[in-house]
């Protein structure tokens, strides 16, 4: 169960089952049994665009950005889904879309600011290290407007250094826009500071969940951890926003 505005980690070793996991809950891949919810609605029977519209977003493991466009380009991505202009009203320059493109630019210079990127806004992309590329993941996703956002391995490729401003920044935005947050890694030192609760994957099913110290200690984590398949664990099954799975 993940919690309305809380922030809900899941762990595991590399192959245990976590990206799999985002992928259902947002439509990507299709649950062979089982179910997800969201508030009133089940994402396993949904398709991607419905669950965009319920106000689910992500990122990726591997980089999902356009190289060669600008950084504000790539935000006006995460605008997609609210924008209301059509093609003719916004191929004509129709006082609407004006309106409406002017709107969207401020939501992106916003949201750009509070990632610490206002400056890199004209920018292309592949002109960006590593970890600023990352960033420009997460705030197009937050561009999206979101209620529940799903991070997948933000830290993956970072160093320790750039891990440590993204906690602080996964932090901020959690504190400030008070959305829930499902946070996928392998690395559990990262979430420990960062989590309310923790599920721990192995081999796709859930051999622990519960606060950060209460799984560090748990004897199927460490031996998950320690790479031992011995144990067992009960089949995945997740809440989100107070209504089961």
């Amino acid at each position: 169960m993940v919690e309305p505005g809380s922030m809900h980690a899941v762990i595991g070793p590399n192959g245990a089952g976590k990206s799999t996991l985002l992928n259902v809950f947002t439509g990507v891949y299709r649950a062979t049994r089982g179910r997800a919810r969201y508030g009133d609605s089940v994402l396993t029977d949904l398709r991607p665009p419905r669950i965009a519209a319920l106000g689910v977003s992500r990122t990726f493991q591997n980089l999902a950005l356009s190289p060669h466009s600008s950084v504000a380009q790539n935000l006006l991505l995460g605008r997609h889904r609210l924008t209301k202009a059509g093609f003719v009203s916004a191929g004509l320059r129709l006082p609407p879309a004006r309106r409406e493109q002017a709107e969207q630019e401020r939501v992106v210079a916003g949201i750009s600011e509070r990632l610490g990127l206002s400056d890199r806004l004209d920018v292309p992309l592949m002109s960006l290290s590593y970890g600023d590329r990352k960033r420009v993941e997460l705030a197009r996703a937050l561009c999206a407007e979101p209620s529940l956002l799903l991070l997948d391995e933000p830290v993956a490729g970072m160093n320790a250094e750039e891990s440590q401003e993204m906690a602080r920044t996964i932090a901020q935005v959690r504190e400030t826009l008070g959305i829930s947050i499902v946070l996928v890694e392998h690395d559990m030192a990262f979430v420990m500071g960062l989590a309310d609760r923790v599920t721990v994957l192995d081999f796709g099913r859930c051999i622990a969940e519960g606060t950060p110290d209460e799984v560090q200690r748990d004897p199927e984590v460490l031996r998950a951890y320690l790479g031992s398949t011995e144990g067992s664990g009960e089949e995945v099954g997740v809440r989100i926003g107070g209504v089961g799975a």
